[in-house]
């Protein structure tokens, strides 16, 4: 109701809200009568959708922040970041901007903004914090990438800093955010890495502790893949369909030659590097290469892809190991 009063406003300036601020057009009764009666003639159509191509001149006010960071070296002053970036933003006027759009633009632009005023943000930001601190998962991926022993000199001489930067956060803390305070003490804290290079023991004796549960994961097997190729929603099969419906062709695939994918990309993770999932993508690529550049030109019938087009396609490359790394 805001949003299309607003609009009315555009549409009719010498509305009910506007006669409260300054003399009316006409004077008398018959002049507010007729201004309200196009004002309801006015709401009618915007509501059957008439005026939706209209074009209204609006001003979307801004606040106008300059770029400033706070440069410190640590301590109480890091936490004020946040807090005096939004005391200065708070310091300088908004910024008004009139631009053209439609009226359908303008309902929906002042429909998000009367419905932020029905939303107490400092409320929304406390129950946020409070989950946050009683229910939060934090996951680290990739902490491999930090494990090792400073040597001096090469990019190791940060990992180990890395790593006491972030015991702190993980043991239990208070973090400064946007929304104010958080403390750590109860978030849960997951951390994974392919420690193929570094070991978990390269992780400082601290940093280890605060991870007591150690899980390892077996590599990915031809029966894993086949329920990744089947089971998600989003499957790299059904996306690889979608993508070819935009050229025009129906493709489907058969459950033989999903199970011939899972089993080539299974066999090339223990000949060649071990990829994990990631090598479906690129055994579908290859399979789909040649369709995908010629799909503009094919007959628009269903196509429906067999066992027997997979091993046709990756079965040469597969036999010559010293081609297949830079294929697939």
């Amino acid at each position: 109701a805001g949003a299309v009063a607003r609009v009315l406003d555009l549409l009719v300036p010498e509305g009910p809200a506007s006669r409260k601020k300054a003399k009316p057009v006409l004077d008398g009764p018959e002049g507010g009568e007729r201004e309200v009666r196009t004002r309801d003639k006015m709401r009618k159509l915007l509501e059957e959708g008439k005026l939706d191509d209209r074009k209204v001149k609006v001003e979307p006010a801004g606040r106008q922040t300059p770029h400033i960071e706070v440069l410190a070296g640590g301590g109480s002053i890091d936490e004020l970041g946040p807090q005096f970036q939004e005391m200065i933003s708070s310091m300088f006027p908004r910024k008004t901007k009139t631009r053209e759009i439609t009226v359908k633009e303008a309902l929906e632009l002042f429909g998000e903004e009367e419905a932020d005023k029905l939303v107490d943000q400092d409320k929304v930001a406390q129950i946020a914090r409070t989950r946050v601190e009683e229910t939060g998962i934090v996951f680290i991926d990739e902490i491999d990438k930090v494990a090792g022993r400073e040597r001096g000199t090469g990019p190791d001489i940060s990992r180990e800093g890395v790593q006491r930067d972030l015991l702190p956060i993980v043991e239990g803390s208070t973090v400064a955010t946007k929304y104010g305070p958080v403390k750590t003490d109860h978030i849960l804290f997951i951390a994974a890495g392919a420690f193929h290079v570094a070991k978990v023991s390269d992780l400082i004796p601290e940093l280890q502790g605060r991870f007591p549960i150690r899980v390892e994961l077996k590599p990915l097997g031809e029966a894993e893949l086949l329920r990744i190729l089947t089971e998600p929603e989003n499957s790299l099969p059904k996306q690889y369909a979608a993508l070819l419906l935009t050229e025009g062709l129906d493709v489907s695939f058969s459950q033989g030659s999903l199970e011939a994918i899972a089993r080539i990309a299974a066999d090339l993770n223990r000949r060649t590097e071990n990829i994990g999932a990631r090598r479906l993508h690129t055994v579908m690529e290859k399979l789909l290469e040649d369709l995908s550049f010629r799909a503009p030109e094919l007959p628009k019938t269903p196509i429906v892809i067999e066992r027997e087009l997979v091993d046709e396609r990756l079965g040469s490359v597969l036999q010559d190991q010293n081609l297949e790394k830079y294929i697939l």
